[in-house]
């Protein structure tokens, strides 16, 4: 079954990003590659089990198992020592990726209190797009009731393929991309 969101990219979104930006070939407009979920765990350096529950719970969001990430050298004012855990990502593709971005943006975003919308200012030169999160309990699958939840932020990037940063801005903002003002 095709996710709803490539459905609406296939026949809306590629459509009408060709036509606004006169692109020739549908195939020259920017379509999501990857979406790259990050969690940093710093203070799993003096506690591992803190790293094993963030994974636990980037694996509930995500529907996937979360790989390791290991630091890359030593340093000494953080008690870091050359490759210890410190945190955990998810790298979705496909299908995956398109349910993941329909639930983010119908069920996880609106949930934040106060929510304005997200900044248009997390755009890089290629045309990625970062967004930071400052707590998980926003998704519905975490259970915040359990004893031992801590708040714990995530960074989510959605990498693309081709476009600039306007085309791909107005492919997200198409998506449903709820952007600031």
């Amino acid at each position: 079954m095709v996710p709803r969101l490539l459905e609406k990219y296939r026949k809306e979104v590629a459509v009408e990003v060709q036509k606004k930006f006169a692109v020739n070939n549908v195939m020259a407009v920017p379509r999501l590659d990857k979406i790259v979920v990050n969690m940093g765990v710093g203070e799993a350096i003096g506690d591992i089990k803190l790293l094993e529950k963030s994974a636990q719970d980037l694996a509930i969001i995500t529907g996937q198992k979360p790989t390791i990430t290991r630091s890359k050298k030593a340093i000494s004012n953080f008690k870091l020592r050359e490759n210890l855990p410190i945190g955990c990502k998810v790298t979705l593709r496909r299908y995956r990726m398109y349910e993941f971005l329909d639930r983010l943006l119908n069920v996880t975003l609106p949930r934040i209190r106060d929510f304005n919308g997200v900044s248009k200012k997390g755009f890089d030169r290629a045309g990625n797009y970062s967004l930071g999160i400052s707590d998980q309990s926003i998704f519905p699958e975490i259970d915040v009731t359990v004893r031992d939840y801590r708040t714990q932020g995530m960074d989510i990037s959605f990498v693309f393929k081709g476009g600039n940063k306007e085309q791909t801005f107005e492919v997200l903002r198409l998506l449903g991309m709820p952007f600031s003002k």
